[in-house]
């Protein structure tokens, strides 16, 4: 019944089709035929999402039959964003990948820059930011160099606030600044509201993070003023979150009053709890500790708090269920509860590190080592090694954009370099055009007497190359030939000829029964089964057809061990179980994995001075089992009190479900065995992925 709906489906968007080609009587068929594919792939929501697959890997199939044009790029690139759009990782990145081949082949500046565009867009919802920063870089160069238009500048304009959008999540403030401020100047010339609102919403964000609160509310300022004059549906949403924004910069700074005003206008819209409960709840707890820190009323604060936690637990948000319990931590403490406040301050450095909010970490660490006096050297230390971390990490990040920009600068440099030098040659060639005309016309007699001499010659150099080539395709005869000598001599002398005399043994002790001739036949049996070792061993030789599977999972962890290789020198063996789906893996285990593969790398580079560490990741029964080694100084693992980092490989482990197993001694290097369950997120057993790969 379900093949038979697909097949009917199929038939009517091809009726439909056919109907619209008589209409316009212009469409080409092969186009409309992927088009009709794609839109079954794309909206067709009655469909499994693996038969929609199915319609889009055969609307591919079609486009990379096409033969090589502009139109075979389009079509490309439009199956290239719906794979990115049914979240297909796999076939996005394949289509990617050979859309940006052919379009750098072809020159296509603009489809170049979208696939660019498209492979930011998949690696900014991955989280691999650095990455994304970079392709959105490489489809600003591509976008620069179409004709200037309306179109190419807002295609550079979108670029460069992605790009500062970027440069804010890795706290790059000033190089977001840059990125913005040009994207306002581009926008601002096409007269585009919208974009200049996002653009100047992205100032403020980026002002507030260098602690410039002034010009953050101008620019929000600036960003509900364009916001006003564009045409947008949901101006009302957008304005209460600048709202919200503009309060949150009044609270950082510590002009509670002012924030407790602006968050006050905030609530007093109806519209604002059914519409956007999560800003609600946001603006219910900031109001809270507005009128905690401005009127001391401890009452009415804890009333708004347990409202906004109500909401919390209705929309899941686990980052900013961190900051209501940091709110209510000080509130407990102003009424004198030291006992709970200490516990809704732990809440909120438990909630902060699973969600990886560093700044709240710290904050929290900040009340702990203030309200609970007994720990307070712990926390103290804690906060010290927390801050020591994320400080070297934002100065990695710091410097890998910078190096960037400046990369950026350079290229830039030396394209206004070329142009004058473009100038310069434009000048000189018109000269030596108005001059050549004139010798031209001398010297055209003697031209055409040397035509024929030139033909004459270059048929000789003609007929000398056709004889290279031949002398070529001989040699290369004669080299397959030998190679085909050699392997039919070490088949015939060595294998046939064992075969041969085991088989004349074999005759003579056919009729034999004593136990020496048993013996004697179950040797020269090993013997044949030795010889189908070398034959197959032969055969892989020869067998230059092999493919090796691709998985992003390892791609990823292979780039994060080149990356910790380079920017610390230490050498690093990673070795992997091909036969493994890693793709198909939990994500909960990927992420995991990945982070306790890093901590472990570090900690190898910060703490155990390592020179080479070995990476191990394979399959065992139903589980995983993943080994790092280290020559580094090792450590005293019955130590009690243990490192930040080894904690967070602790922690990761228990999450996962997996034993931890950890081997050192001082001077003798360290090595850490992890076993994890293997969980998919299918039901195949990890036996059945390797069938599917074999």
């Amino acid at each position: 019944m379900k093949n038979v709906t697909l097949i009917f489906l199929l038939f009517l968007f091809l009726g439909c089709s056919q109907d619209k080609t008589k209409g316009e009587n212009a469409s080409n068929p092969e186009v409309d035929t992927i088009q009709e594919l794609l839109n079954i792939a794309k909206t067709s929501k009655e469909l499994s999402l693996e038969d929609r697959k199915t319609y889009l890997r055969d609307a591919e199939a079609k486009v990379l039959a096409m033969p090589q044009d502009t139109t075979k790029l389009e079509q490309l690139s439009q199956v290239s964003l719906a794979y990115m759009k049914l979240r297909d990782s796999l076939g996005f990145r394949k289509s990617n990948a050979e859309l940006l081949r052919l379009s750098k082949k072809a020159e296509a500046n603009k489809i170049l820059g979208y696939s660019y565009w498209d492979l930011a867009t998949f690696m900014e919802s991955k989280g691999v930011m650095d990455s994304a920063f970079f392709h959105y870089k490489n489809a600003l160069d591509n976008f620069e160099e179409l004709p200037k238009d309306s179109t190419s500048q807002s295609l550079k304009g979108r670029m460069l606030y992605g790009m500062s959008r970027i440069q804010d999540s890795y706290k790059d403030y000033l190089g977001g600044e840059i990125s913005a401020t040009a994207a306002v100047k581009i926008f601002n010339e096409l007269e585009d509201n919208y974009r200049l609102h996002l653009a100047y919403n992205m100032l403020g964000v980026l002002g507030n993070g260098m602690g410039n609160s002034e010009k953050s509310i101008e620019s929000y300022n600036k960003a509900r003023e364009y916001l006003m004059k564009s045409e947008r549906a949901d101006k009302t949403e957008l304005l209460w979150k600048i709202k919200n924004n503009i309060a949150s910069i009044y609270l950082n700074s510590g002009d509670y009053l002012g924030a407790k005003n602006y968050y006050k206008e905030l609530l007093l819209d109806n519209q604002l709890k059914a519409k956007m409960p999560g800003l609600y709840e946001k603006a219910l707890g900031s109001l809270a500790y507005s009128i905690l820190k401005v009127d001391g009323d401890t009452e009415q604060a804890e009333k708004l708090l347990r409202e906004a936690f109500d909401i919390n637990s209705q929309t899941g948000d686990l980052y900013d269920k961190a900051r209501l319990h940091y709110f209510y931590a000080e509130v407990l403490a102003t009424k004198g509860d030291t006992v709970q406040a200490i516990a809704q301050a732990n809440e909120s450095y438990t909630l902060a590190r699973e969600t990886y909010n560093n700044d709240r970490s710290l904050d929290a660490l900040k009340l702990l080592t203030k309200f609970d006096m007994a720990n307070a050297s712990a926390y103290a230390e804690e906060y010290y090694q927390l801050n020591e971390i994320i400080s070297e990490e934002e100065r990695t990040k710091r410097d890998k954009f910078a190096r960037i920009r400046l990369e950026t600068d350079e290229i830039i440099e030396e394209n206004q370099i070329l142009t004058k030098e473009k100038q310069v040659w434009v000048y000189s060639a018109i000269l030596l055009i108005i001059f050549g005309v004139g010798f031209m016309l001398m010297v055209s007699l003697y031209v055409n007497n040397n035509q024929l001499k030139f033909k004459q010659k270059q048929q000789e150099s003609n007929q000398e190359i056709y004889n290279l080539l031949l002398s070529q395709q001989g040699k290369f005869e004669e080299g397959k030939q030998l190679e085909q000598k050699r392997i039919s001599e070490e088949l015939h002398d060595g294998i046939l000829g064992e075969m041969l005399g085991i088989r004349l043994i074999l005759s003579g002790l056919n009729e034999r029964e004593d136990p020496a001739s048993i013996q004697q036949r179950a040797a020269l049996i090993e013997k044949l089964r030795e010889l189908e070792e070398e034959i197959r061993t032969i055969s892989h030789e020869l067998n230059h057809a092999a493919y090796k599977k691709f998985h992003n999972f390892i791609v990823s962890l292979e780039n994060m061990i080149v990356e910790i290789e380079k920017s610390s020198g230490i050498t690093c063996s990673f070795t992997y179980d091909p036969e493994v789906h890693w793709d198909d893996l939990l994500g909960d285990i990927k992420i995991n994995a990945y982070r306790i593969i890093q901590e472990s790398l570090k900690n190898c580079v910060k703490h155990a001075k390592s020179q080479h560490v070995t990476i191990s990741f394979h399959a065992m029964d139903d589980k995983l089992k993943l080994i790092i080694t280290d020559d580094g100084v090792g450590f005293d693992v019955n130590k009690k009190k243990k490192g930040i980092g080894l904690r967070n490989i602790v922690s990761r482990v228990k999450k996962i479900k997996g034993t931890l197993d950890i081997d050192s001694k001082r001077g003798q290097g360290t090595s850490i065995k992890i076993l994890i369950p293997a969980k998919y997120t299918d039901v195949k057993t990890p036996e059945e992925h390797k069938l599917i790969n074999a």
